[in-house]
């Protein structure tokens, strides 16, 4: 009789948690209607980034590729032209594609970024049904042209060098370059 009682008080201690919680208010979130704002630092879906006149930061180095412990990212990079002329140096990532079934969200790829071209921005809704629209190209990574870039290939500014744009001494977009 007392190892059934002792069995007894074992799987009321077990059920504490249960019934204790069956109890209490609930919590409900209202998502997606009410989003709740991520953490400053989070890491989210990454963005290919321009400099103010819409050329890309992107210089097709491949250090992304090579810092990524998941191997999620493949870059190929091309070069410029004067004709076309996609990123102010030599070489621009003619190729740039993150497969978000790989990704851990580490950041690393961002550290190995010599030019800030990559960046994690705080977007976090990328579920999907298919699984190659989860291979995200440079199509969807590009940041969007701002009021007053002009979509490349097009020349740099009059008068600059690839120092200047790696220091970031241009002009604001839609400003007189003179």
């Amino acid at each position: 009789m007392p190892n059934r009682l002792r069995h007894s008080a074992d799987a009321m201690a077990g059920f504490w948690v249960t019934f204790s919680s069956m109890f209490k208010k609930r919590l409900t979130e209202q998502y997606p209607e009410k989003k709740e704002p991520t953490a400053p630092r989070y890491h989210g879906r990454h963005q290919l980034n321009r400099y103010t006149d819409g050329l890309e930061k992107c210089i097709g180095c491949e250090l992304c590729a090579w810092a990524c412990p998941a191997d999620a990212i493949f870059v190929e990079g091309a070069d410029n032209s004067e004709d076309e002329r996609f990123s102010p140096g030599e070489r621009y990532g003619r190729v740039y594609q993150i497969n978000y079934l790989r990704c851990i969200g580490c950041g690393l790829c961002i550290e190995a970024c010599p030019t800030r071209a990559l960046t994690m921005t705080n977007d976090y809704e990328m579920a999907d049904d298919n699984r190659s629209d989860l291979i995200y190209g440079k199509d969807k990574l590009l940041a969007p042209l701002q009021p007053g870039m002009a979509p490349p290939p097009h020349a740099m500014y009059p008068g600059t060098t690839d120092t200047d744009y790696y220091l970031g001494n241009l002009p604001k977009a839609g400003e007189d370059v003179r």
